[in-house]
């Protein structure tokens, strides 16, 4: 009987291989949900919908965009960590719910335990935006003026615990200086504010304020990004405007619930970058102010950066003393 084994377990060997490549083979036969946890119209909305397009017609299967707003994210995220883990319902995830993990007392799931990475979809530089009134034309002349005036200087965010308020805190750090947080419900209603002079300055992602910069109605004074981004020429960085180090990228990444088998995730990390790599994406990307992620572009990459990124706002959150409920 003991001289069956090996070519039993040869065979069972050679079964779970075939089984899960057919199993990716197979992938997708039906609809794949990408829950997107904000509005429609947001910049990760805006990305996904772009992505999903993109795979949509490569894999001849749709891939749908299911908006499940609140909590900062937490509510979509909550939905895919508990979702099968059969490929089908998915998370676009962002740097947002790297902040989250030390920001919010309670979650019902953990962004580095819960989720399989598959593939980052694009990094967005902040921008440092003032209101032209503001007497200050550069990063220094900023600082100086918050200095002398410790405490009035307000700063702008789309919310509590956004990347665009964690920029502001960042900077408070950094920077040494103490400036007023003013949250918004969004980041459109903190624009219009700083346009209209009622609050001083602004960490905005760089796609929803550069068209008021252009239009000379904000004054950008640098971009959080560790370079220069060709989508705000001649803008410096923070870190090279006099805070050495300073570097802030909001970033969008696809994610699955843990236990995704391999060959899923691999796929849909091929099927990302080659849709990346198409010119119609490419262009896409550059009318919205998207960059491409850097290549090879691996599920293992981005593990590493969600881990970086945890770790990094762990830090900025606990010197800052802020929480949520």
């Amino acid at each position: 009987m003991m001289k069956f084994l090996p070519i039993v377990s040869a065979v069972a060997a050679t079964f779970a291989l075939t089984a899960g490549v057919a199993h990716a083979q197979a992938y997708p036969n039906k609809p794949v949900t990408l829950v997107v946890g904000f509005a429609p119209g947001g910049a990760t909305d805006r990305v996904a919908r772009l992505v999903a397009k993109s795979l949509s017609e490569q894999t001849k299967q749709s891939f749908v965009v299911e908006n499940r707003a609140g909590a900062n994210s937490n509510i979509g995220a909550e939905l895919v960590a508990k979702a099968k883990p059969d490929g089908y319902t998915l998370f676009v995830g962002s740097v947002s719910n790297t902040i989250n993990q030390t920001l919010y007392k309670k979650l019902n799931f953990n962004i580095l335990n819960d989720f399989a990475p598959v593939v980052t979809l694009t990094t967005i530089a902040n921008i440092l935006v003032v209101n032209p009134k503001l007497p200050v034309k550069n990063v220094q002349e900023f600082i100086s003026y918050a200095k002398a005036n410790p405490g009035k200087v307000t700063c702008a965010s789309s919310g509590a615990g956004s990347s665009i308020h964690l920029s502001c805190e960042l900077f408070k750090i950094q920077a040494g200086v103490d400036l007023l947080h003013v949250p918004y419900k969004g980041s459109g209603p903190a624009v219009i504010d700083l346009v209209g002079g009622q609050v001083d300055s602004m960490f905005d992602n760089l796609p929803s304020a550069i068209g008021q910069v252009r239009s000379d109605k904000l004054r950008a004074l640098a971009v959080t990004s560790a370079k220069q981004t060709p989508f705000a020429p001649g803008t410096p960085t923070v870190s090279e405007s006099g805070v050495p180090g300073f570097d802030v990228s909001a970033w969008f990444a696809v994610y699955a619930p843990k236990g995704t088998p391999k060959e899923i995730i691999d796929m849909l990390n091929k099927e990302v970058n080659k849709a990346l790599a198409t010119e119609e994406l490419k262009k896409a990307y550059e009318s919205g102010g998207f960059e491409l992620p850097p290549a090879p572009n691996t599920p293992e990459q981005l593990a590493k950066m969600t881990q970086d990124e945890v770790s990094k706002w762990s830090a900025v959150i606990k010197k800052s003393n802020i929480t949520l409920d």
